[in-house]
This record gives C-alpha cells, sequence and structure tokens, in this order.
C-alpha cells in the first residue's frame, strides 16, 4: 500500500483527500490511499511517521507550513528560501520538503495579470504568504504585507486607504478570514476604493466565493479564488511524489 496524507489543523474540509481519493479511482489505483492527519501540535507528527511505515509523503497546510521544517532531512532550494514548506517526499525514511503552493500560485494567477498589476497588497504573513510573495518577487511585482498589527515590514489594515488601493491593484487573501464556516469575516480594508482596474485573488477555495471577493466583485474587480492553485499544487505533489 502506497499512503499519503495531509497534515494539519483543522482538517473538517479537506480539499486534498476527496481530490486524490478520486484521482485515484480515475487512475485504477488500488494500491493508493490518501488520509487526514489532524493535530494542532507539531511534535505529534513523529507518532504518525511511526504508525504508518508505509507513508510515502504528504501534504501540509495551516498551522503547520513552517514549523514543519525542523522534522526535514532535506529541503528544496525554494523550501530553503522562504521558510514554508507544504508537501514531503519520503524515500528510505527520509524527509524531503518542497513548496508546491508556488506552482500553484504562478500559474494560477498569470491569465489575470495585466502590466498595472505592478503592485500588490498581501494579507497575512503564514507559510501560504511566504509563497506568494515568493512569486512576485520572481514576478517583478512590488508587494507590501498587511496584518493585524504592524511591524517593521507589514502594515496594519487600518493604514490601507485610498491612496495605497489606488497604486496596489492587485489584491490577495493569504488569511483564513472568510473560510467555512466563518463566511462572514473579510480583511477588513475599505472596499469602497477598489476599482475595475483591481484583481482580488483569494487562496481560500470553500466558499467558492468568500466576502472578500464578493466585495471587491461588486465594484468591478475581477476575481479569483484559490481552487485552481490547489488543483496545480496537487497535480505538483504528485509529480514529485512519482518521481
Amino acid at each position: 500500500m502506497r499512503r499519503f496524507g495531509l497534515i494539519g489543523f483543522p482538517l473538517s474540509h479537506s480539499f486534498s483527500q476527496k481530490y486524490f481519493t478520486e484521482k485515484f479511482a480515475q487512475l485504477g489505483l488500488t494500491d493508493c490511499v490518501y488520509e487526514n492527519f489532524s493535530f494542532k501540535d507539531i511534535d505529534e507528527l513523529p507518532q504518525v511517521l511511526n504508525t504508518y511505515k508505509d507513508l510515502c509523503g504528504f501534504n501540509i497546510t495551516i498551522p503547520h507550513k513552517k514549523n514543519v521544517l525542523d522534522f526535514l532531512d532535506e529541503r528544496s532550494a525554494v523550501v530553503a528560501g522562504i521558510g514554508a514548506c507544504n508537501c514531503v517526499n519520503i524515500q528510505n525514511g527520509k524527509l524531503t520538503g518542497y513548496n508546491t503552493d508556488v506552482v500553484g500560485f504562478e500559474r494560477s494567477a498569470l491569465p489575470f495579470l495585466q502590466p498595472h498589476h505592478s503592485k500588490a497588497l498581501v494579507f497575512g504573513t503564514g507559510g501560504a504568504s511566504a509563497a506568494v510573495v515568493f512569486v512576485l518577487k520572481k514576478m517583478g511585482i512590488a508587494f507590501q504585507y498587511v496584518s493585524r498589527t504592524a511591524s517593521p515590514n507589514t502594515i496594519s489594515y487600518e493604514q490601507v486607504d485610498e491612496a495605497l488601493l489606488s497604486s496596489h491593484h492587485l489584491l490577495i487573501n493569504t488569511t483564513p478570514l472568510g473560510m467555512s464556516p466563518d463566511v462572514e469575516s473579510c480583511p477588513d480594508i475599505p472596499y469602497q476604493y477598489l476599482t475595475p482596474q483591481h484583481h482580488l485573488y483569494d487562496l481560500i477555495y470553500n466558499p467558492a466565493e468568500t466576502k472578500f471577493l464578493a466585495k471587491g466583485r461588486s465594484q468591478g474587480a475581477t476575481t479569483q479564488n484559490g481552487q485552481q492553485m490547489l488543483e496545480l499544487q496537487a497535480e505538483e505533489s504528485w509529480r514529485i511524489w512519482n518521481s
């Protein structure tokens, strides 16, 4: 049996398990299984590894994309560069970390980007935002972190005003704000200043249209959710596990 899985917390709305279970069925792979390993404390990972000796690889989601690094034997250049991992390949007991979020975000965002999307606001400073910022740097798009509290490299939501939105036309939500079941929440910004020049990208896929995206769409902005990114990163994970 080739076992794969997802670690994170909570995992009540896991995309990955359904996606890979259906993929295995479509490919006629009866010797593959994908399971959820839900735990809040990353120190429970060794217990999972010891219990499931047939584990060949796993994906990582909130809140473990950064704290899983301490358990890796090797890291890809991207993981080493951004300090976040969402895919692990296991061979001969050795854990090698990759970041497939980078692939998923870049390939899904590219078709929507226009020349005026030269500056971005990135909501959130977690593992997912690290992958997003890596891609923005690669594309030559300037960015500004936005979070609940300001810090040397981050501004607070209160600091997002009309002037900032008039120069930053790409808005990316990497936080859990708006994710089911908390569908009424969203980044606290002045949405009335958004225009058709803006593009809003929400890494959340459940619900398909978050409040963040709905507010942007009502102002004429283009929008996209994280569904395609998830599918692309899942396929990249599958490629890694079979390489």
